[in-house]
């Protein structure tokens, strides 16, 4: 029998984030959980700690709790994928891991696509269990959950939360549902892993994700592994991704267990094993997803018509200082500068919304206007450069904002939920140069 590993904590942000870490060897395999974890109470579960063991015995097996849940600072606020990401990028960096393996676990998995696409440098290979690319209904994606069933879910899980029935263990765990102490072994660990708020909290916001359009950027080795009887997340889910995500490989298992430490979870860690052992290294990232940000001053001609050369190249000075001074404060990156344009990329959508803001606010010390564009897409590395039509795009729809406006594509603002954003419809625009017409929305900062 192998010690339970020591909790440790790591500050991201402002919260601390609890993990542990389990075995050694030249492979590292980050567990992001399901909605709820609890890194000390889920080795009170033989199942779960036999689980994690196997894990081990083939990897250095890195854990931890997701913020708002388990040994991890609680909130019932509601947080978003990209503070997550950045939450693992907090560990990673803690533990000096250049590159691991993310083995993303029902909820766990667009987050862990997001990262993948976002950090594909530190990302060496990507597991998905159980989960899915978005979650709920739509006319695209009729095999999500419609509106009268979240009701009916997210009713069930406030009033019963930390009972058999709460967490409805003939669903999410059918081949231990009869099975008194087994049932009570799972709830007590769900309780020790979120309170009611939190629960409900992180399900709302589980019911606006929709990583669909991140799937085509994914470059890292991926394997998919559903059960095919479960219904928590149903395996059309898991079909849909690996149809999207290049050179995925999908392995249907036998089974109706949603929480991979029940039922057959032998055949479930063969399959991990034999893919991370047995995978060829990979070259580095030509293409990255970032969300890109163009801020233009407005009525520059103008203005430059009216101040000279001289004073206009001053004034064009001072905006990029001021702009780079915001960029800093948000943690983007400069991409280039041409005339009265900016152009930098981000990790997360949500915090370059906000930058963009941040800038429309700062300038105006200069006497400037600006109009703001935001799309989230995969681009191409050209050196320190961003190239491809995700910056294309972008551009297109800086040129469509108003002065003073923060305009953001479709993909932006799929990517911000539980964000706390207000993103108001703009209607459905054509980009010049792009293929289709594009749904864009103001962001409302004031």
């Amino acid at each position: 029998m192998v010690a339970i590993p020591p909790t440790r904590y790591v500050k991201s942000d402002d919260v601390h984030i609890a993990y542990q870490i389990l075995g050694e060897g030249s492979l590292d395999l980050l567990l992001v959980p399901g909605f709820v974890s609890n890194v000390e109470a889920i080795w009170q579960m033989p199942e779960s700690a036999a689980f994690l063991r196997r894990l081990a015995s083939f990897c250095r097996l890195i854990l931890f709790d997701k913020r708002g849940t388990g040994m991890s600072d609680r909130s019932s606020q509601i947080f978003t994928l990209e503070q997550r990401m950045h939450d693992v990028q907090a560990i990673l960096d803690e533990i000096g891991s250049e590159r691991a393996a993310l083995f993303g676990a029902s909820e766990g998995g667009p987050m862990s696509l997001l990262y993948a696409a976002s950090y594909p440098e530190r990302t060496s290979a990507l597991i998905l269990y159980g989960s899915y690319a978005k979650r709920t209904w739509a006319p695209d994606y009729p095999i999500g959950w419609k509106d009268e069933q979240w009701e009916s879910f997210l009713d069930n899980l406030e009033r019963n939360w930390g009972t058999p029935e709460g967490v409805s263990l003939s669903m999410w765990a059918a081949s231990i549902a009869r099975d008194q102490r087994a049932a009570e072994r799972v709830t007590s660990y769900l309780r020790a892993a979120a309170s009611p708020g939190a629960v409900v909290a992180i399900m709302k916001m589980n019911r606006e994700i929709d990583v669909r359009h991140v799937l085509p950027a994914i470059r890292t080795p991926t394997l998919i592994l559903h059960r095919t009887a479960e219904r928590v997340s149903e395996i059309a889910h898991a079909r849909y991704m690996a149809q999207h995500i290049p050179g995925a490989k999908l392995v249907e298992l036998p089974g109706e267990d949603h929480v991979p430490w029940v039922g057959d979870q032998a055949a479930l860690i063969n399959q991990i094993q034999q893919f991370l052992t047995g995978m060829r290294h990979t070259h580095g990232p030509e293409r990255v997803l970032a969300t890109v940000l163009f801020a233009d001053i407005v009525g520059s001609t103008e203005r430059a018509a009216a101040l000279g050369d001289y004073s206009w190249r001053e004034l064009l000075e001072a905006f990029y200082a001021k702009v780079r001074e915001v960029l800093h404060q948000y943690r983007g990156r400069e991409i280039n500068t041409s005339g009265d344009s900016f152009l930098a990329a981000f990790d997360g959508p949500a915090r370059t919304v906000r930058c963009a803001g941040a800038i429309r606010d700062a300038v105006r010390s200069l006497g400037l206007e600006v109009r703001c564009g935001l799309h989230t897409g995969e681009c191409e590395l050209v050196g320190n450069d961003l190239a491809g039509i995700a910056v294309h795009i972008g551009a297109r729809v800086a040129g469509l904002a108003a002065p003073s406006e923060v305009l953001v594509s479709q993909t932006v603002r799929d990517l911000v939920a539980g964000s706390g954003l207000a993103l108001e419809a703009r209607g459905m625009h054509a980009l010049k140069g792009v293929p289709d017409k594009w749904r864009l929305f103001r962001a409302i900062l004031d």
